[in-house]
């Protein structure tokens, strides 16, 4: 009989990495979308880009010969998956975005970290929320403040309900990153794969309903912008996602919340000419030492292990 075989722990500087790939695939989604949506609805956009992402998964699947479940009970927690991450809060936002300005929309969607933690707190106890942690999650928030502007709550109370909607869906991220957990034993690109195909198939009669996509002319400019979110923030994006969730836990991929923000900002810089004050920069400090308080960086805890897997000597 053949023993077992031991895997190495992730390594923690490789996982941050990863992290900060996944903070560049999601935060430049916002630029993407916003030439998507100049000729495509909000919903047909959603429900095309999962798809899109979906079938580039299955190909992969395909090539590399990953088995796929089979019994209705992973297939059940996949659709709630799909919900939790996907459906309800991207039409959410996307709803809730014609009534908020960008700023506050922003703030209010970089606080998935602090749901995880209360919802870790009060109920599933699943982590550890040690002092690192919760001083983490103050810095994180005080970094997207500075990079925002605290004037962006200035918009507090207008547009009430798209404000509600907004975090509300950020409540559904956060329960996504702790349900996520619940995959060990499917392969990531099954699990990330399963999730965009079972969000598109939901999306997809609300679109042809709603806005009957087959009477659209959309631009050269928005199909490519669409193409580009579902490789890259789709397809990549929920790989890493669903890795991150296995390796650094659900807080630490929640952290990803912050570091969006500072993406959007820098491709801003980079790419708008936008000024880069100091207030944005010690608002990046402040991301990327709240990020790696969360993660372990700062205060000395231990990365968890792949579960499933035995760790190293």
């Amino acid at each position: 009989m053949s023993a077992p075989t031991i895997e190495k722990p992730p390594r923690r500087g490789c996982e941050l990495a990863l992290l900060v790939l996944l903070a560049l695939a999601w935060g430049s989604a916002y630029a993407t979308t916003r030439i998507t949506l100049q000729s495509i609805p909000p919903v047909t956009a959603v429900a095309v880009r999962v798809l899109l992402a979906a079938l580039l998964l299955w190909t992969l699947i395909l090539w590399l010969g990953r088995p796929v479940p089979r019994d209705s009970e992973t297939w059940r927690r996949l659709f709630v998956q799909s919900l939790l991450q996907s459906s309800i809060p991207f039409t959410m936002i996307t709803w809730g975005q014609q009534f908020v300005d960008s700023g506050l929309a922003g703030v209010l969607n970089s606080t998935s970290p602090v749901f995880v933690t209360l919802i870790t707190l009060a109920w599933t106890r699943h982590e550890r929320i040690g002092p690192g942690r919760l001083a983490g999650l103050a810095l994180g928030v005080g970094g997207v403040l500075l990079i925002v502007g605290v004037e962006a709550f200035g918009g507090i109370g207008r547009g009430l309900a798209g404000q509600i909607a907004i975090v509300l869906a950020t409540v559904a991220f956060a329960c996504a990153a702790i349900w996520g957990r619940g995959f060990a034993h499917v392969p990531v690109e099954v699990t990330a794969a399963g999730t965009l195909l079972l969000a598109g198939l939901t999306l997809l009669p609300f679109a042809l309903w709603l806005e009957a996509p087959w009477t659209l002319a959309p631009t050269p400019a928005s199909v490519a912008a669409l193409a580009v979110h579902a490789v890259f923030g789709g397809a990549l994006g929920f790989l890493l996602y669903f890795r991150l969730v296995r390796t650094i836990g659900s807080l630490g991929v929640a952290s990803v919340g912050y570091l969006k923000a500072g993406v959007s900002v820098l491709i801003g810089v980079v790419a708008l000419g936008e000024p880069l004050t100091w207030s944005l920069l010690i608002g990046l400090a402040c991301v990327v030492a709240g990020v790696a308080a969360i993660n372990g960086q700062l205060f000395g805890a231990r990365l968890p292990t792949v579960p499933g897997r035995a760790p190293a000597e």
